[in-house]
């Protein structure tokens, strides 16, 4: 998707792909931009977290993570909750009228 500035945007990809994640999903994050791979910086409650690292993590501790790539700038937030119930939407953009498919898991 491109930003109102038309330059090409941060994505925050979550495998599987339902929100809010759950930490017990084995949850793994994907930071996606368009330029040089590897320039990526990962965000923890608005903290940083790790240094420069890979475009993919696997989530191991509930929080709100972010991450910036040098090309695109910053991505959107995603939460990781460690709830045992949960009532998840797919993660991708939801348009009115929409059928969808709501998991309610435990």
């Amino acid at each position: 998707p491109l930003s109102p500035s038309g330059t090409q945007s941060t994505q925050l990809l979550l495998e599987p792909p339902w929100t809010p994640a759950v930490l017990w999903d084995q949850v793994t994050l994907t930071c996606q931009g368009s330029g040089t791979p590897g320039a990526t910086t990962w965000y923890k409650g608005g903290r940083r977290w790790g240094q420069k690292g890979p475009e993919q993590i696997l989530i191991t501790e509930s929080g709100t993570y972010q991450c910036e790539r040098s090309d695109t700038g910053l991505g959107p937030s995603v939460r990781v909750l460690d709830d045992w119930l949960v009532l998840q939407v797919p993660a991708r953009a939801l348009l009115e009228g929409d059928t969808v498919t709501l998991r309610c898991r435990g």
